[in-house]
């Protein structure tokens, strides 16, 4: 698995664990006052989401002048 795979994955996963998070946040809300822990417990996530995603939106910029030439049509 190549390093950009490897980062897709993550951000694939801890957006998962994000939506958990969020969703145990909002079901102890409804039940009573969360503990402090449980409230900050999605912005780990999110923030490695935050790295991940601006990874890979740079990603297609840093790569476009690394040499990669077009393909010539064979006519």
């Amino acid at each position: 698995m190549s390093g950009t795979e490897l980062i897709r994955q993550v951000h694939r996963w801890t957006s998962v664990v994000f939506t958990a998070a969020v969703v145990a946040n909002f079901v102890a809300m409804a039940i009573g006052k969360p503990p402090m822990w449980l409230v900050y417990s999605p912005l780990p996530p999110l923030f490695l989401q935050l790295f991940t995603g601006i990874y890979m939106f740079v990603l297609p910029y840093t790569r476009k002048g690394r040499g990669v030439k077009a393909r010539k049509d064979p006519a």
